[in-house]
């Protein structure tokens, strides 16, 4: 697919140094970090996967700048996120990073059009630019047609597709998603991750996936399990998983689950650049 935005600037790993991060104090003190070290590298797509209360959402919170650890650095091109002031990490996350939650969140108010363009025009994009941007966005995802939709005229898949477009209208370096098929069926959710995956990889951007589902996992390159704040296992597709030596020689239930939903020859193959998608549910 070409002509759907600016290029991203690559070239730059997101690089999380020691990690810690704590909830209260003294006796009601919750560490939900416990010194978490990761590299996400240029154009690679990465799944933290783990039980609720593992500490992945926190990770992700602190690499993307939503929240500042307790201690630890976290560095992207350059500039280390931990030491911005809050309207630096907010301009950035505009700039630099694409979001896709779990609910969507798109604003019900809006066309799905103007719902994928407002990242642009939040940064000072004319609003005719922007939406021809979305638009061509919303097309390689499967919903020309649908520009004018609102967020309620759309059904769940579609409106996943729509936040799908608003994370890379941006040209972002990196795509955060947080269970992004949680509130989907599991036909509509791997449809989904497919077009996710597979549009992450065409704008050349890195992919950061938290999970506590296996089968979200394998749709990445490589998989990091966490268990109690650290990461407890690490591995690629169609490799052999690695212990962290923080943890035990025996896998971690989140690795073992990990590992089975990987197929031998690796992950499966994301929907490539350029292919049509139907309208899911």
């Amino acid at each position: 697919m070409t002509n759907l935005g600016p290029a991203p600037s690559t070239g730059s790993p997101l690089v999380a140094s020691g990690l810690t991060k704590v909830y209260g104090t003294d006796h009601t003190a919750t560490h939900a970090l416990a010194g978490v070290s990761l590299t996400v590298s240029p154009g690679e797509s990465v799944a933290i996967m783990g039980p609720s209360g593992s500490g992945k959402t926190t990770l992700l919170h602190c690499l993307a700048g939503i929240i500042k650890p307790t201690s630890g650095a976290v560095s992207w091109r350059g500039e280390d996120l931990t030491t911005l002031s809050e309207g630096r990490r907010t301009a950035l996350r505009r700039q630099d990073f694409g979001f896709v939650f779990q609910s969507g969140q798109l604003l019900p108010e809006l066309p799905a059009v103007e719902n994928a363009a407002l990242p642009l025009m939040l940064a000072g994009t004319p609003r005719a630019e922007a939406t021809q941007v979305a638009a061509r966005w919303l097309a390689h995802l499967g919903l020309a047609g649908m520009e004018q939709r609102r967020p309620g005229e759309l059904s769940g898949g579609q409106a996943q597709r729509v936040a799908i477009a608003r994370a890379l209208v941006g040209s972002p370096g990196v795509v955060f998603a947080d269970e992004p098929t949680g509130a989907l069926d599991q036909a509509t959710g791997a449809e989904v991750l497919s077009v996710l995956t597979g549009a992450v990889q065409a704008s050349g951007a890195a992919l950061v996936v938290v999970t506590h589902d296996a089968g979200v996992a394998r749709y990445c390159s490589r998989t990091v399990t966490m268990r109690d704040g650290l990461v407890s296992g690490e591995f690629f597709a169609g490799a052999p998983a690695q212990q962290s030596p923080q943890q035990t020689p025996a896998p971690d239930a989140a690795t073992q689950a990990a590992m089975a939903a990987h197929p031998a020859n690796g992950a499966p193959s994301a929907a490539q650049p350029g292919q049509s998608h139907g309208a899911t549910r």
